[in-house]
């Protein structure tokens, strides 16, 4: 069998992950038709396929998922080439992919960025808000934040501190339904929640309170629409205090309800040591995210 070119395995690996031709192509910047070509030239060369449709996407067959491994092996391996490739310059010019929370991303990131480009302005940032996990083994980001210590023993971390988090209503809820003072104070009050995650009922579970999806009479998984919804009077919900103190028609409630914090990390690849773009940026985001967090201190 001849050898399929990369970029055939880069699409499948791709629609592997993503589960759609035209996820896919949108994560890709290629055209749908261009991915589902590669894909076809590639199931032609093994002679199987690759995929099976079902009616939410595609699904590997086991000839893909055999193919998976190796193909997440080669991408790991790319990138490894493009960074050191990249790491003979020392100039502070290129890209680089930061990945972050929406939450990050909205309310903190473009002011970091503002500044990392003022002191390093031949530096291009690509910002990807998500609250997945992107990879950074396989090109997919060059630098992380990550609200929990990343695993793999190839990155390099570092913990930038606690993000604290407060119980927060809006004056205009409270101006309507009461300021309660205590917990038991706020029955008959709205409570906003996240619809399919159970993130919150995880953390209310921890702290011994009793709690089902039924109790959120308002739920929405997108941390930042949350967040709306709390500042526009909906209801009753969880931020980070950094993000409050934004928004002077928010107020912090219930303050003696201690809410564990959430650690802050910051990753990259070891093959940072080669590029001093990569460098200059992740010491300037780690100090903007540690000045960030020391300025509103977890009691959590």
């Amino acid at each position: 069998m001849a050898h399929p070119d990369w970029l055939l395995i880069r699409s499948f690996r791709i629609v592997a992950i993503e589960g759609s031709l035209s996820a896919a192509a949108r994560r890709l910047g290629l055209t749908q038709p261009t991915v589902g070509r590669h894909i076809q030239q590639l199931e032609a060369l093994i002679n199987e396929p690759l995929f099976t449709r079902h009616s939410r996407g595609l699904s590997l067959t086991r000839a893909g998922v055999a193919l998976l491994e190796p193909a997440d092996e080669m991408a790991a391996a790319a990138h490894r080439f493009a960074q050191a490739a990249d790491g003979q310059s020392d100039a502070l010019a290129g890209t680089v992919r930061i990945t972050t929370s929406e939450v990050l991303a909205h309310y903190h990131m473009p002011e970091i960025i503002r500044n990392i480009r003022q002191t390093a302005p031949k530096v291009e940032i690509e910002l990807n808000a998500t609250d997945s996990s992107e990879n950074l083994l396989f090109g997919e980001a060059d630098i992380a934040v990550r609200m929990f210590r990343p695993e793999q023993v190839d990155l390099i971390t570092r913990h930038v501190g606690d993000i604290s988090l407060g119980i927060y209503a809006s004056k205009s809820y409270l101006a309507n339904f009461g300021d309660p003072e205590r917990f038991p104070d706020t029955a008959g009050h709205t409570f906003i929640g996240y619809d399919r995650s159970d993130l919150i009922l995880k953390g209310m579970k921890a702290l011994g309170l009793s709690a089902s999806r039924d109790d959120f009479s308002i739920r929405c998984d997108s941390q930042t629409a949350y967040w709306q919804l709390v500042a526009s009077g909906c209801g009753i919900g969880i931020g980070q205090c950094s993000v409050a103190a934004q928004f002077p028609d928010i107020v912090r409630i219930l303050q003696s309800f201690a809410i564990p914090p959430l650690p802050v990390w910051l990753a990259t690849s070891r093959q940072i040591h080669n590029s001093a773009r990569l460098r200059h940026v992740s010491d300037h985001l780690f100090n903007s995210l540690k000045r960030i967090v020391e300025a509103f201190p977890a009691t959590g």
